[in-house]
């Protein structure tokens, strides 16, 4: 009796489960939203010194009309940035080759032909552009045919204002520091209540201040609108051209030819021959030029290593005379007040970090900075090579490096020791470059038409629930149902 009791356990089972799939047939569905395919889109950022490649992913839908964009890889493009190929336009197209079949290999073949290809020139191309047209055309039409040489789906070469250099700089900081949107951990995208942050870029050729600001701009000139995730953004910007690193250590240079002869700015014990056509051959240097300069001419420059004279080399850099706005940063620019935090990239943050990681000199006041700054200008050429070895091609230009990013902020910006202590010269936010190509990128997703996510058939989550109550119920029904079989088989054995 017991076994007969048994043998009724699968087809009990099988009722129970046929029970439930018609119970699952009875549930309604609706369409499901799948995950869209990923977009990728690719800038090339030609800087004055050298020629980056970044590649970013995004998915296909888009928050509020600007895309979820992520950094997926980058490249650095080998040789000087593509303004140092005037005399040979060829090679500046030819300098891309690498970095774009890496793109190839990383974007999938699939995509190729929607992925949006960008080139953005900076001050370099700027400077060549006032200098010599005629070759700024040449270099960025060699870059082009290269780029269409591609599969991808190029948009343009061209050269960028100081003012979207400064401005997509900032974009590219916020967004990193999830200042814009955050997703949050219950799934949702939200805008955080923290405000933005400020963005100080220090380029090779150029400087960028950029900051939220609640009032009017005096200069209109200074101020954009933006737009980004629904909100709306007023910012104050202002590039400097001729204020980046390397101008800046060939207008010192030239200023120590025409005053001094020898160089304060650069190690006593340094000495170097300096080919004075290239001194004043940028438009940076043509107001020290002297009338009747032999252009082929070398001329051998010792360095001094003076602070004081050092110093007062770099504020001759800088025009405070005049200012027709209520106040002025330098050199007649309107700037309002610094306020709130800011993030200081590029050349900033190469310039502090040696001073706090290779001379282990603290740099957190403006005091701390500008006593960094006289005490790596006191070093020896002798002791900064035993100091630095590895940092040997740019050694001889920290001093003034040094002395120019504590002018700079202090004068030139105005940031005191309460403002200075809100600056956090940074490389990377949240593990990617800060620069503008991101930013850049952020901004043309605006014209990058949104996917429509593919739909399938889904089940409710709460008519799961319900399905699932049901089905225990059945099951323990029918355990139940063996139990009694059971003991009443047993009973009857024992009579």
């Amino acid at each position: 009796m017991a076994g007969k009791t048994l043998s009724l356990l699968p087809p009990l089972l099988l009722a129970t489960a046929g029970l439930a799939g018609l119970l699952l047939l009875c549930v309604p569905t609706r369409d499901v939203r799948e995950p869209p395919a990923l977009k990728y889109g690719i800038v090339f950022d030609a800087g004055s010194s050298h020629t980056s490649m970044f590649i970013y992913k995004w998915p296909a839908d888009k928050e509020n009309d600007t895309g979820i964009v992520g950094q997926h890889s980058s490249c650095d493009v080998q040789g000087g940035g593509i303004s140092s190929y005037e005399d040979n336009p060829l090679k500046a197209g030819q300098s891309l080759v690498e970095c774009l079949e890496q793109a190839l290999r990383e974007v999938p073949s699939e995509r190729h032909s929607g992925t949006p290809l960008y080139l953005g020139a900076t001050a370099g191309m700027r400077l060549l552009n006032l200098t010599n047209p005629e070759a700024s055309a040449r270099v960025l039409a060699a870059v082009t045919r290269t780029l269409t040489q591609y599969p991808f789906d190029f948009r343009g070469a061209r050269i960028l204002s100081g003012q979207d250099e400064g401005v997509f700089g900032w974009v590219t900081a916020n967004y990193l520091l999830e200042n814009f949107i955050k997703y949050g951990w219950v799934g949702r995208w939200f805008r955080p209540r923290k405000g933005t942050l400020g963005a100080m870029d220090l380029g090779g050729a150029s400087t960028q201040i950029t900051f939220e600001t609640t009032k009017p701009a005096e200069d209109p000139a200074n101020e954009v609108y933006l737009q980004l995730y629904g909100q709306h953004y007023r910012v104050y910007t202002h590039s400097f051209l001729c204020y980046g690193r390397d101008q800046v250590v060939q207008r010192l240079l030239a200023s120590a030819l025409q005053t001094q002869g020898s160089h304060p700015c650069w190690p006593q014990g340094y000495s170097t021959q300096v080919l004075l056509g290239n001194v004043y051959r940028s438009p940076c240097t043509w107001a020290q030029r002297p009338q009747d300069f032999n252009s082929s001419a070398r001329v051998t420059v010792q360095g001094t290593g003076d602070p004081e004279l050092c110093r007062g080399l770099v504020l001759g850099l800088f025009n405070f005379s005049s200012c027709r706005f209520s106040r002025c940063s330098f050199d007649g620019v309107f700037q309002p007040p610094v306020a709130g935090n800011f993030i200081a990239f590029s050349a900033f943050y190469y310039t502090v970090d040696f001073l706090r990681t290779v001379m282990g000199l603290p740099t957190a006041t403006l005091r701390q900075l500008d006593t960094a700054a006289v005490t790596i200008c006191n070093q020896t050429w002798a002791e900064l090579q035993a100091r630095a070895p590895e940092h040997k091609v740019r050694l001889a230009d920290y001093c003034a490096g040094a002395m120019f990013v504590h002018q700079l902020l202090s004068r030139g910006y105005g940031f005191d020791e309460r403002a200075i202590s809100g600056v956090a010269f940074q490389k990377k936010a949240a593990d990617t470059a800060v620069g503008w190509a991101l930013g850049y990128m952020l901004n043309l997703t605006n014209m990058i038409p949104a996917d429509p996510p593919g739909l399938r058939k889904g089940t409710a989550f709460s008519s799961w629930v319900v399905l699932l109550l049901l089905f225990a119920a059945l099951l323990l029904a029918a355990l139940v149902l063996l139990l009694r079989r059971l003991r009443s088989a047993k009973a009857q054995n024992i009579i």
